[in-house]
């Protein structure tokens, strides 16, 4: 039905269905080439793996299909090594569900299945809960996601990954630059590593964005390329259109050129013609050649002229010929010269173009600076503008009371001595002439008080004056002063900025030998696990086994205490960067307040690093003390017969 014209779905679910092995043939053999609909489900159909086998060796060929769904299916080795094939070989799947299985107990199958995964670069979501994968898995996976330069999405929920698992994914996410979602919750990961995932994802998705964004100006770019060459074109398809009327016109004067010699050759012909004719004539009229010299004379005459005439013509239009030539010659170099200066005065012009827009940036952010700048500045004058008037203010009304308050007392000693005069006119007509000068006095006084107020006024405004140029002056210093802070804190910032990068350098070199660390202490471990089995199987080569384990574990041992001392170097280095850093944040602590958090976070993450490099040094000395421990009691313990003989 489905290959029928009207069978064509978007989606076929068989979601719990009992698929068997002769309908999985089926389904493989429909799906190679283009199927007819563009995502398959199959969860919980409980399909064996030969039937799996079938479906997936049907999907490595199919262009059409972009959505699986296999979630509990319970698909072991031979179902993971399909979907290894399956995903080196399908170019269309874009979403895999692979939800409640078995892949991570059969390591050989996940890790093919890991390496098909690092291999397709088209697969962009990836779902993997529950499939009992552990830290070696988890380390397979991240090996495959290091390679894998397309997955965006990957669900690792209630699995086994634990701390080395976390670690390993942690590592992996440093190349691989296009993951932005990872789940690893109830896997036992730590949430230290869990926050340094996100931030990694979050980086990558950052990352994204900018590419995108760049990607766009270069789409936009790629544009007015596209433009521009579609101009010169049309200029050099009109410049061909020119050279083609002119090639038209050359054409046009050759055959003109050929018509006048095609005429000149029959003329030629008629005159040979004539010649001829005259020269049967002569013959003929033998008798009439005597009366008819003369005649015959001024002909050949005729004929001379006629012929140089001819050849001078020919000549002449020979000329014209090569210097139609020559000129049109001389005109396509001249369009070849001028068809070059222009296309280097366009790169010119855009070299150029490009310039003046990185200038303009940076003119455009200086500009913004020193607005910002002004602004502050102009805040603040206004501030100080704002104080001076109030204090003015403030003067004026007190001077305004003080004048209130004389023109108040004036009139309250008129009123009084008004009211003494009536009361007692007899007995101060003695005392007019002295008040009359107590009038004048008070007089005087009042013409002096106004004198001194404006004087005071003066010196007021004058005094304002004085004030908002020194305002002005420390405005102007207070400016300079925060320029040269500004270079200071630009500089102090930089110094900070590589002190950091120095630092995270320090810190990445330290994971990476932690994480030689592991991996040397993981061959250690399954070293051990062959001596063991070795051991047990031949007992014959006992004594020479031993010795040569001794031999490699003083090596490793050395190995071990050189690392050791390399890791003492770099933790006195990370001290006098430590110390280093607080001498830099004691002399810019006021300039660096900002970074204080970012460097007590990094000083945070070192510690944490230390400690755990540490732990795992104490655990490789205790696991080397077993080792040496296990091996001399294994040397210094009964003979072979006897051993043998307790077995």
């Amino acid at each position: 039905r489905l290959r029928e014209p009207g069978g064509a779905r978007a989606r076929l679910d068989l979601t719990a269905q009992s698929l068997s092995l002769q309908t999985c043939g089926a389904l493989g053999r429909l799906l190679p080439g283009a199927a007819p609909f563009a995502a398959l489900a199959l969860g919980d159909c409980s399909l064996s793996e030969e039937g799996v086998k079938l479906l997936l060796h049907g999907l490595c060929s199919n262009t059409t299909v972009k959505s699986l769904d296999l979630k509990g299916n319970n698909l072991r080795s031979v179902g993971a090594e399909a979907l290894g094939k399956l995903l080196r070989q399908n170019k269309s799947i874009r979403s895999l569900t692979l939800e409640w299985n078995s892949l991570g107990m059969w390591e050989e199958g996940f890790s093919f299945f890991c390496q098909g995964l690092g291999a397709n670069n088209f697969l962009q979501q990836l779902d993997l809960r529950n499939n009992q994968i552990n830290h070696q898995g988890a380390g397979e996976l991240a090996v495959a996601l290091a390679q894998n330069t397309s997955l965006q999405e990957l669900d690792l929920r209630w699995n086994n990954i634990g701390l080395l698992g976390g670690r390993a994914l942690l590592n992996c996410l440093h190349r691989n630059k296009t993951l932005k979602r990872l789940e690893l919750a109830g896997n036992n990961v730590p949430g230290d590593i869990l926050k340094a995932v996100e931030q990694a994802l979050d980086h990558n998705q950052d990352r994204e964005a900018i590419l995108s964004e760049a990607q766009n100006q270069v789409y936009i770019l790629n544009k007015e390329v596209l433009n521009l060459k579609d101009e010169k074109n049309k200029q050099f398809l009109d410049f061909m259109d020119t050279v083609d009327k002119q090639k038209e016109e050359k054409a046009k004067s050759e055959r003109m050129s050929a018509a006048r010699v095609s005429q000149l050759q029959e003329a030629l012909d008629e005159q040979h013609s004539l010649m001829n004719s005259l020269k049967a004539k002569l013959q003929m009229t033998e008798a009439a050649l005597a009366l008819s010299e003369q005649k015959v004379h001024n002909l050949g005459e005729l004929l001379n002229a006629i012929k140089q005439e001819q050849t001078s013509v020919a000549e002449c239009h020979f000329r014209e010929f090569q210097q139609q030539k020559q000129e049109s010659a001389d005109r396509e170099g001249k369009l070849l010269h001028d068809l070059s200066a222009a296309s280097e005065k366009n790169l010119l012009l855009r070299n150029q173009v490009d310039e003046l827009e990185r200038k303009c940036k940076a003119q455009q952010d200086q500009l913004f600076q020193v607005k910002q700048d002004l602004a502050n500045t102009t805040a603040e004058l206004k501030l100080r503008a704002v104080q001076a008037e109030e204090r003015l203010e403030i003067e004026k009304r007190r001077f305004k009371q003080s004048l209130e308050d004389m023109e108040s007392l004036r009139v309250k000693e008129v009123d009084h001595m008004t009211q003494h005069i009536e009361a007692s006119e007899r007995s101060m007509q003695d005392r007019i002439q002295r008040l009359e000068t107590i009038r004048i006095s008070l007089e005087e006084e009042l013409s002096q008080v106004k004198a001194a107020a404006l004087a005071e006024r003066g010196q007021a405004e004058e005094e304002l004056i004085k004030a908002r140029s020194q305002a002005r002056l420390e405005e102007q210093q207070r400016l300079e002063h925060l320029e040269e802070k500004l270079r200071l804190m630009t500089e102090s910032r930089n110094e900070a900025q590589n002190c950091c990068l120095k630092q995270k350098e320090m810190v990445a070199e330290a994971q990476a030998r932690a994480k030689q660390l592991s991996l040397h202490a993981d061959g250690l471990r399954r070293q051990l696990e062959e001596l063991q089995q070795d051991l047990n199987s031949k007992e014959e080569e006992k004594v020479t086994e031993v010795n040569k384990v001794k031999v490699e574990l003083q090596e490793q041992i050395g190995h071990l205490e050189a690392e050791r001392t390399a890791q003492d170097g770099l933790r006195e280095k990370i001290a006098a960067l430590e110390r280093q850093l607080k001498a830099l944040s004691n002399n810019h602590r006021e300039a660096l307040l900002d970074k204080e958090g970012e460097i007590s976070l990094l000083l945070e993450k070192l510690r944490m690093k230390e400690a755990e490099i540490s732990r795992v040094r104490e655990e490789e000395a205790q696991r080397a003390s077993f080792l040496q421990n296990a091996i001399m009691a294994y040397v210094q313990g009964p003979p072979f017969g006897t051993h043998s003989s307790r077995k």
